[in-house]
């Protein structure tokens, strides 16, 4: 394995080793560039994963102090993960592209009241070559000739009930888990519980996939439980170095050619913003004073059906099917943007938080002995970019860093209620098409996994903190690499859009170290 001086500023710095900063830490590295990645979390092994939500919650989760305001959890605002593979090791496996007319909402939407829609810089067409590249290195069934999954139960469930509805694009999901044996990985046991960490490494997982292939470059160094504090600059305004706590909460700079920040929109937004200086006294890369702001997450619901007959939902692939007839955007159904049914089991205890909060004794018992009848499913409606939803610093509450703990506002858009109605109402006709007993509605509920938007892609440097590869428009050894990029969301799963954003910015930032323009 290789090591690096801290002095080697030849190097380029990757923050995160999740689905972005492990993406182009390993293209980086296959092409013989070497790269020090630095991740807060501590790495595990396959054998300290356990098929139970409630035990892997506390193991991998990122639990460091967060606020929430508006409508969002006050206490839990965002889930992700502090572990090696980032929040790759929580995902579901869903990999659904996003739709051209998704990329360029203000063109598609026109100006919707209280937003701040914008068009992607580039179109679909342009990122397709490396959405194939994603599909492929991670395995996507579906796509490539790869076999999809078998459904389970729930998705039975879930299908019969939508094709009642007159439903039609129905299957069992584009996921990144092998349906077969593929890349030195095994195919699904269909174990269930897939956010819990797959315990046979058939989902795509950078902890087992990126990490160790560029490890094996001889050009790779990945650094454990190290934080990131600040990102330095030189005389001349150019990034130079990162600062960061070690496990021992000894502060190091790593310097650096090129800082690349994949730490998931929270943690990048408040590198950036605690990154402060003369030039830039807001935060790096915010002369705009766009950083954290626009901050985006999906619509998010739910429907649970207790059905007259046995359906063990838990047992399965977590995301084993979807419904994607009304993904198109144009609904003549009173709201913007499309919609997303998909699958989705709980664990009892979970579960019986979900449909009745805070109630106890028989009512609640008897629900729950009910389990092995549940069908469950989630619904993913899109989000419309606001201003006011943003993640800044607490002026004077710090963490176990001396960060100051990030506040993360969001406030629903009147669109986005109009979504969950009507799509809770069709989610309660499926199952009560099919004989069920009774439908409970998740509304308000869950903290944000899917997170976006806060350092967003644009020409226009006023309106904008990245151009259209992820390179910060102020400095241009500064690049973003996660989901803080997108100018829009679309209602698909993030994680494969990522993906293929970090190949092209890889593939870009390649070229322009070997032409020495960075």
């Amino acid at each position: 394995m290789a090591t690096f001086d801290l002095k080697d500023s030849s190097v380029v710095v990757v923050i995160g080793s999740g689905a972005s900063g492990a993406t182009v830490a390993n293209s980086l590295a296959q092409r013989d560039i070497d790269v020090v990645c630095l991740e807060a979390g501590r790495r595990l092994g396959l054998a300290d994963l356990k098929n139970d939500e409630a035990a892997m919650f506390g193991t991998f989760t990122w639990l460091d102090e967060r606020i929430g305001e508006g409508d969002t959890l006050a206490k839990f605002p965002v889930w992700n993960c502090k572990t090696v593979g980032g929040t790759t090791m929580h995902w579901t496996g869903t990999s659904l592209r996003m739709q051209p007319h998704e990329m360029r909402a203000k063109s598609t939407y026109g100006d919707v009241p209280d937003t701040n829609l914008a068009d992607w810089p580039f179109d679909y067409d342009e990122l397709a070559p490396w959405y194939d590249q994603a599909e492929d290195r991670m395995g996507v069934t579906g796509t490539h000739d790869i076999e999809h999954l078998p459904g389970n139960n729930n998705y039975k469930v879930m299908e019969a009930g939508a094709r009642k509805l007159g439903y039609t694009q129905i299957n069992t999901n584009n996921v990144a888990i092998n349906s077969k044996p593929r890349d030195g990985r095994p195919g699904c046991l269909q174990l269930g519980f897939c956010t819990s960490g797959c315990k046979v490494a058939a989902k795509w997982c950078t902890l087992y996939t990126e990490i160790p292939q560029a490890e094996a470059t001889g050009h790779f160094e990945l650094r454990t439980e190290c934080m990131a504090v600040e990102v330095q600059l030189d005389d001349n305004n150019r990034v130079s170095g990162v600062a960061y706590l070690d496990a021992d909460g000894e502060r190091h700079v790593q310097k650096a050619r090129v800082v690349c920040i994949g730490g998931n929109v929270v943690e990048t937004t408040r590198l950036l913003l605690n990154s402060t200086s003369e030039r830039f006294p807001d935060g790096l890369a915010n002369s705009s004073g766009m950083v954290g702001r626009n901050y985006m997450r999906h619509v998010l619901a739910g429907a649970v059906g207790v059905m007259p007959g046995q359906v063990h939902l838990h047992r399965g692939t977590h995301q084993a099917g979807v419904v994607t007839d009304e993904r198109g955007g144009n609904l003549d159904q009173g709201f913007f943007g499309g919609v997303l049914y998909l699958t989705v089991p709980f664990t009892p205890d979970i579960m019986a938080k979900l449909i009745m909060p805070g109630a106890w004794g028989r009512r609640l018992t008897s629900a729950i002995e009910d389990y092995s009848r549940f069908a469950a499913m989630l619904i993913h409606g899109e989000d419309m970019a606001q201003l006011s939803n943003r993640i800044t610093l607490h002026p004077t509450r710090k963490d176990q860093y001396g960060l100051p703990v990030p506040v993360v506002r969001y406030e629903e858009h009147p669109n986005s209620r109009k979504i969950i109605e009507y799509a809770l109402g069709q989610a309660r006709k499926m199952y009560e098409a099919l004989g069920a007993r009774e439908v409970f509605d998740l509304v308000d509920v869950f903290p944000a996994t899917h997170n976006m938007g806060t350092a967003r892609m644009g020409n226009d440097p006023k309106t904008s903190v990245c151009n259209a590869h992820g390179q910060t428009h102020d400095i241009d050894n500064l690049y973003v690499s996660d989901g803080s990029l997108f100018p829009s969301v679309g209602c698909e799963n993030p994680t494969l859009t990522i993906v293929a954003l970090a190949l092209r910015q890889a593939d870009y930032l390649a070229d322009q170290l070997k032409r020495n323009a960075i």
